[in-house]
């Protein structure tokens, strides 16, 4: 459940005009359209959904891409909203690269195609993934068959000079030994035409992150990047010039059973409703208010919020705008500048 809020007592007045570009989002997600696990719960609330993010300060998003069906998803949204999306397919889903009609190699070149087609201009596809690894959850693709399809999208991001969107779930070890042996083991690959990348959802150890970080990879936290104190240790660990904030909406929510409740808890009022505005269970939607159990880029500032929090002696401010300018420049998000 969503973290509560007790606001403490004050009448200081609160900057609220912070500015966010969550970088890992899942906006053709069925669940800002209304259906909850295959059913119709609710009217389609995407447009008042957006609305609450403008007004927490997300200026801008990237809509993963998770498989070919979705990649094309994300791009036709980003272009109608305006935003940016990756191309590639997520390890669990890596099986589609076998089943597809024609085999891995016209999997392969439809990915090609779709990135392609689509390098400039508004809604243009900016890094490629999500791709990687998830050894928690091989019963719906073996780890040899995410290792193959894992380094095949590798190649895309060199040939494209693109950085990549990366997953890592219980599979560190194999994870750096196929980037290092594509040639992303120094400077992000760019020796070899690649341009780097950020572990999203980053739930690895602090030594992870220092090995991961002198590869010259860039790291995004979430909600579930902050569900224990060890979690908490990873994330004080990243460098201040590698670090990048997502939601991962609809998932990883920050909730009241987390190590980060109590960072979460000192959230100024006036930002806490930005943030974590009031919400309503789905059978009980109200046109504008946020869904129960939905998460949404709106709590984005609150992640952020548990990282200032944990690097004590810096602004909000400061977290914030490194945060941001991170992103610009990986990204190549040049008219955001």
């Amino acid at each position: 459940m969503p973290v509560t809020v007790v606001p403490a007592a004050s009448t200081a007045p609160v900057k609220t005009d912070y500015r966010f570009i969550d970088i890992g989002v899942n906006l053709t997600d069925p669940v800002f359209r209304g259906f909850h696990h295959g059913r119709r719960k609710h009217d389609d609330d995407l447009e008042a959904m957006l609305e609450r993010c403008k007004a927490a300060g997300v200026k801008s998003m990237i809509i993963t891409g998770s498989s070919l069906h979705e990649s094309r998803e994300a791009l036709k949204l980003a272009q109608d909203l305006g935003f940016y999306a990756t191309v590639g397919c997520h390890p669990t889903r890596s099986g589609q690269f076998d089943s597809f009609k024609g085999g891995p190699e016209k999997y392969l070149e439809q990915l090609d195609k779709l990135i392609a087609s689509n390098l400039t201009g508004k809604g243009r596809v900016v890094a490629v993934g999500e791709c990687g690894l998830d050894y928690d959850r091989t019963r719906f693709a073996n780890e040899e068959t995410q290792k193959r399809n894992f380094r095949l999208q590798l190649g895309l991001a060199k040939k494209y000079h693109l950085p990549l969107f990366l997953h890592s779930r219980a599979a560190h070890a194999d994870f750096v030994k196929i980037l290092r042996e594509e040639g992303f083991g120094e400077n992000g690959g760019r020796a070899e035409g690649g341009k780097g990348g950020v572990i999203h959802s980053f739930t690895g150890s602090p030594e992870e992150a220092l090995e991961l970080t002198e590869m010259g990879f860039h790291f995004s936290v979430n909600g579930c990047s902050m569900k224990t104190a060890d979690n908490l240790a990873a994330v004080k660990a990243i460098r201040p010039d590698r670090i990048m904030f997502e939601t991962d909406a609809p998932w990883c929510s920050l909730t009241s059973t987390h190590a980060s409740k109590t960072h979460v808890q000192s959230l100024p009022p006036t930002l806490n409703a930005l943030y974590f505005p009031q919400a309503n269970q789905p059978e009980r939607f109200v046109w504008g208010k946020p869904v129960k159990g939905r998460n949404e880029p709106a709590a984005i500032g609150g992640v952020a919020w548990v990282v200032h929090k944990l690097n004590e002696g810096t602004t909000f401010e400061k977290v914030t705008e490194k945060a941001w300018k991170n992103t610009v420049e990986l990204f190549g998000l040049e008219e955001l500048a």
